[in-house]
């Protein structure tokens, strides 16, 4: 085995322990590690990374329910147009874009670099989620659904997370608490129950239709962000969240200057 799949398989675990260990954010970083580590095309590494991502937020989601703080029917609400986006992409948008659009003399723009540079831009607003200072004591009223925004949004979400691979909960928690007067952590609950309903539905009904998929490699890659999870909800009794999630978030800037410069400039 490659220096660089060991790499891999133990940033699979790393993921896991940041999901563990801070609740979320781990996930984008699944996209780079399959790209860089396994040398994975595009397309098979936001396939990929939307069931790990999927496969991490059902137990987060799952642990959030166990709490109280999941709003099925907003999950419900705001996931089927957003199924809708990502799976409509990953089906028949992704697979028709051609591997190079456009050249100039020498420099060929390729969907690759549609794919990631995309990827890397919005990693920014998702490290600044994790920088800003939370705000304590955010309520809300009563949930008041406003339809068409969360029709609009759901669907520009599924549609981003299609085309990246990434959750977007980054979007989705601003949506809900703005879009559906929904409290603070309901949202980042209903959030994770949000991306694991697209993510998976969106995987399966998209990329396990129209193109082959690596299982061994993708059970191994996901059992071990498992492992890594359950490891992070047990290292979170002694270390602070808080405290790892600012410098995590320093850490995604840096893998977005990485992506950005390795797609454009390398």
């Amino acid at each position: 085995m490659e220096m660089l799949h060991i790499f891999g398989y133990f940033s699979a675990l790393i993921i896991g322990i940041s999901l563990g260990l801070i609740g979320g954010g781990g996930s984008i970083l699944a996209v780079p590690v399959l790209a860089y580590l396994f040398s994975i095309n595009e397309k098979a590494a936001t396939a990929y990374s939307l069931f790990i991502v999927g496969a991490g937020a059902l137990v987060g989601g799952w642990q959030q329910h166990l709490k109280g703080f999941v709003d099925w029917r907003t999950a419900i609400v705001f996931g089927i147009p957003a199924i809708i986006g990502v799976t409509v992409v990953r089906h028949y948008v992704v697979p028709a874009i051609p591997d190079v659009l456009f050249q100039l003399e020498q420099f060929q723009f390729t969907r690759r670099m549609v794919m990631f540079g995309l990827f890397s831009v919005l990693m920014l607003p998702a490290a600044y989620s994790m920088l800003k200072k939370e705000k304590k004591g955010i309520t809300a009223g009563e949930i008041a659904y406003n339809y068409p925004l969360i029709l609009l949004e759901g669907l520009v979400v599924g549609g981003i997370t299609g085309i990246i691979g990434a959750g977007g909960g980054f979007l989705i928690i601003p949506a809900l608490v703005i879009l559906a007067n929904v409290e603070m952590k309901i949202a980042v609950g209903t959030s994770l129950i949000i991306i694991a309903l697209k993510s998976l539905i969106g995987f399966f009904l998209g990329d396990a239709m129209t193109m082959e998929i690596d299982w061994n490699f993708l059970a191994l890659f996901t059992g071990l962000s498992f492992i890594g999870i359950f490891i992070g909800s047990y290292l979170s009794n002694f270390i602070s969240g808080h405290k790892l999630k600012k410098g995590f978030g320093y850490f995604i800037l840096i893998m977005a200057a990485f992506i950005f410069y390795m797609e454009f400039f390398s």
